[in-house]
């Protein structure tokens, strides 16, 4: 069955950085667009940038444009998010997102690893 385990989020003052990452199994991962959807503390979940299966990467959502970059590796069924310059309002459960298709970037999520930005 298809599996996300996400990891490497933590505490982080603001202006600082985190590289949180994702462990993909049970699908053929080169074959689906992968994503990164986030969801703040009493707030809906949030759709923030991802890669079409064709390396190809979605829109960033203005939020975290210019501070936030994904990254996938097809043969490592991976999927990285860089995030510089965090501040407060980036604190949310991140989660790893497994496409509906090669092109549909939303759909089953993983666990979610939690990222504080906090002085």
């Amino acid at each position: 069955q298809v599996q996300l385990v996400e990891s490497g989020g933590g505490l982080a003052q603001p202006g600082g950085s985190l590289r949180p990452s994702c462990a993909a199994s049970g699908f053929t991962f080169s074959s689906y667009a992968m994503s990164w959807a986030r969801q703040a503390p009493g707030g809906g979940l949030e759709w923030i940038c991802g890669f079409y299966s064709d390396g190809s990467e979605t829109r960033y959502e203005d939020s975290v444009k210019g501070r936030f970059t994904t990254s996938r590796d097809n043969a490592k069924n991976t999927l990285c998010l860089q995030m510089n310059s965090l501040n407060p309002e980036d604190t949310a459960l991140y989660y790893c997102a497994r496409g509906l298709s090669s092109s549909d970037c939303k759909g089953t999520v993983g666990g979610g690893t939690e990222v504080t930005v906090s002085s």
